[in-house]
């Protein structure tokens, strides 16, 4: 199999899918719902898990269709996720995505699927996924803990601070590429924010976003 090619969507307000009732649906739900997707779950009876989501999530983002998955509903949807457990159901969803050119993601048969779902670290706008192809995601999940782990926290604020710089950059009408980021990232900069000195940081950045402006660009 040639290797996957990652991406990274967004599908906030995108109306998707997801057919099932049980935990493994539960979670690909609650995924998508942090997203912010507009989501219709599709399942004859739900386990604990889904009535709690369901319970717990605001109205009007989620939609809970408690009946059969219905052939060729699949299309109405941009992106959809299917883990019903039966195979035969599961196979007709994915099937029905595919012909109407919605991705879709059979849980635990990635032969059936169009993408798969990576595992994944969160800190604010940083995501870092890791997947094995749908080889093994219990390794994939192995990998997410051990570099969340090696990296720590503080990494939404180092986000932050990068975006700012970037962000007085483009209002400036310069382009992005004219501060060495890596150089920064190399240097002092996540560490300071690791240890908590976010005035420092800041500084930092605005002190090479200012070179790279010019004199007096910006003023403290």
């Amino acid at each position: 199999m040639p290797p996957t090619y990652p991406i990274v969507l967004r599908v906030q307000g995108r109306p998707c899918l997801v057919v099932g009732g049980g935990p493994v649906a539960a979670r690909k739900a609650a995924d998508l719902l942090e997203c912010g997707a507009s989501l219709t779950v599709v399942a004859p009876e739900l386990g604990s898990a889904l009535k709690a989501l369901a319970a717990g999530t605001a109205e009007g983002s989620l939609r809970v269709e408690r009946r059969p998955y219905r052939a060729g509903e699949a299309a109405a949807y941009r992106l959809v996720v299917t883990a019903t457990g039966v195979e035969k159901v599961d196979r007709l969803v994915a099937a029905d995505a595919e012909a109407a050119g919605v991705w879709v993601n059979c849980a635990d048969d990635p032969d059936h699927c169009t993408f798969l779902l990576p595992s994944v670290h969160r800190d604010g706008p940083v995501s870092i996924s890791v997947s094995t192809g749908g080889a093994s995601p219990a390794l994939a999940a192995w990998l997410r803990r051990r570099v969340g782990e090696s990296l720590g926290a503080h990494l939404d604020l180092l986000a932050t601070l990068l975006e700012d710089g970037r962000r007085a950059l483009r209002l400036a009408g310069r382009p992005t590429t004219t501060v060495d980021w890596a150089g920064l990232l190399d240097g002092d900069l996540p560490t300071l924010v690791a240890e908590g000195r976010e005035d420092e940081a800041r500084r930092l950045v605005d002190d090479a976003v200012a070179v790279a402006l010019g004199p007096g660009s910006l003023e403290r």
